[in-house]
């Protein structure tokens, strides 16, 4: 007999009638949530460190503070899932959680592919918890077929939202017939390479290509209708003044009605994960009859070019003097050990003769100053000839311990807190071991040195589909605005060969990644950006200075 369905069913209600949910379901999930429980972090965690493994659905996220978050919100969702009510509160919390997944800009198939995850795992828990555990597996699966049920109604909303935010363009003239729309999007605009956004008078967006939508993350029905200053999160008082001061000049029209260009204008925008990106845009003037389109803005995204054109100039910089290093190593290394060895004679001859305590002090000076230029020399030929790199499998937590390992003897004595954040899963690169403890250990002693007594500093790595970072924080005075901290000699320790940064940019280099560093009162971080497939190309030793030197 088939059961009666009430009048007044909730959305819930049907769901739960149709998957079978029933009270000993809730009952079963309420009783294990003491065996499942210890699991939540660890299932948070795996899912994650996954998802970092994924280019597109890692590309949503704004960075590691917010991953952070999510996997708390992880860990407090499966323990709403064990909660044991399953009333219409607890639906309109699923819900809620469903928009913040549409918010971020979640690919809809990975809601799928996550609560696969999260539902073997819980299954796997459930099946080796003892004789009840099939009965709590298929409870498991209806009350996850529930959730996934529930949040997709999220993405039904989201779609039905922009069709109707659509319709309104339309109804307001903002939109043009689809006739024209395809027109125009299927003539070279959709496949050019360069952002194409087409402006009104007043700068509202009334036309985004598709390469617009790869780099800004933004989908056209998004910033149709918006100004473009707001849509890219362009700075009005900064870059935006000029964006704005022409397209204000294009308001008063060529006497012959002919189009007219502006200069080019160089901005950062923001894109939809909030990451900044370089746009040289060219703004042409071209109203045409029928057309709401009166300014068309073309864009190259520069970011790449000029971080590269930058690592290109710090290299010859760091060439050139290595260059001026390596013919003076040479031309001092033999005189400072002939008068080592003289120092060295003149010492044990005044200890014959019984010479007084403040003239052995005296050569004693000598000795130490010749054996610290002789250093100095050495770190000369280190940074001018860098020896091939010895690339094999590396695992960075590793390389990581080893150097906090290495510092802690000097931390402790400021009385400075060291910290490393890692992924308890290995990550493994391609690279140079040796080298790679040598950039992190002077990364780290420079933290600890930035703080005069007391402090925090934080070792912290982590995966990405390609690439590993790893960043070196402390809670010190900060580096003052231009501070050229990498290039050759320049030091701001009392003792300092102003080498130490160079060879770490030129070891990161060298294994194909980057090194940036963002600094203010009381934080300054510094971020190395390595390839899990290791370097292309080794740099080579600088012409002219050979290992015999």
């Amino acid at each position: 007999m088939a059961t009666a369905v009430p009048d007044t069913e909730t959305r819930f209600a049907e769901l739960k009638r149709y998957v079978e949910f029933s009270a000993e379901d809730a009952a079963l999930l309420a009783g294990f949530r003491t065996t499942a429980e210890p699991h939540f972090e660890r299932i948070a965690q795996e899912f994650y460190d996954q998802i970092r493994l994924h280019e597109e659905a890692h590309a949503v996220f704004t960075g590691e503070a917010q991953i952070a978050r999510l996997q708390r919100s992880l860990v407090r969702w499966l323990e709403r899932v064990f909660g044991g009510t399953y009333n219409e509160a607890y639906f309109a919390e699923t819900t809620a959680i469903g928009r913040v997944h549409v918010k971020v800009g979640l690919p809809q198939r990975y809601m799928f592919t996550a609560m696969a995850l999260i539902r073997l795992s819980l299954m796997e828990i459930a099946e080796a918890s003892g004789p009840h555990g099939t009965r709590v597996s298929r409870a498991i699966c209806r009350i996850i077929d529930l959730e996934l049920a529930t949040m997709l109604e999220s993405y039904r909303d989201d779609s039905i939202s922009r069709i109707q935010h659509v319709e309104r363009l339309e109804k307001e003239a903002l939109g043009r017939d689809l006739a024209k729309t395809q027109h125009r999007y299927v003539n070279a605009v959709e496949l050019a390479r360069v952002l194409i956004v087409g402006l009104d008078d007043t700068g509202v967006i009334r036309l985004f290509n598709r390469e617009a939508e790869r780099v800004t993350g933004h989908g056209r029905d998004e910033v149709l209708g918006l100004e473009l200053l707001t849509a890219l999160g362009i700075d009005p008082d900064g870059d935006g003044a000029g964006v704005d001061a022409l397209l204000r000049s294009f308001r008063s029209p060529a006497p012959d009605g002919a189009a007219s260009d502006g200069s080019p204008l160089e901005t950062t925008i923001r894109t939809r994960a909030g990451h900044p990106r370089v746009i040289r845009w060219h703004f042409t003037h071209a109203p045409a009859d029928g057309d709401d389109v009166s300014v068309f803005a073309l864009g190259l995204d520069s970011t790449d070019e000029r971080a590269t054109a930058d690592r290109v100039k710090q290299q010859e910089r760091l060439a050139a003097i290595g260059t001026l290093a390596a013919g003076l190593a040479h031309e001092i290394r033999n005189p400072l050990n002939g008068a080592q060895l003289h120092v060295t004679y003149l010492d044990m001859a005044l200890r014959d003769i019984d010479a007084s305590a403040d003239l052995l002090d005296t050569v004693h000076v000598v000795r130490d100053e010749i054996r610290r230029l002789g250093g100095l020399v050495s770190e000369f030929l280190d940074f001018a000839r860098p020896r091939p790199l010895q690339i094999k499998p590396v695992v960075i937590q590793e390389v990581l311990a080893r150097t906090v390992q290495m510092v802690t003897s000097q931390a402790q004595t400021r009385e400075v807190t060291l910290t490393l954040d890692a992924p308890p899963a290995d990550i493994e690169l391609q690279a140079d071991r040796a080298k790679l403890e040598q950039v992190f250990l002077n990364l780290a002693q420079n933290a600890v040195d930035a703080l005069a007594s007391g402090g925090r500093v934080v070792l912290r790595a982590r995966r990405q589909p390609r690439t590993v970072t790893v960043e070196v924080e402390d809670d010190g005075p900060g580096i003052p605005s231009g501070t050229p901290i990498f290039d050759a000699f320049f030091s701001t320790k009392s003792h300092g060969t102003g080498l130490g940064l160079s060879i770490t940019h030129r070891i990161v280099t060298d294994h194909g990644g980057s090194i940036d560093v963002e600094t203010a009162p009381g934080r300054t971080l510094f971020r190395v950006v390595l390839p899990v497939a290791g370097p292309q190309t080794q740099s080579q030793p600088i012409p002219g200075v050979n290992d015999d030197d």
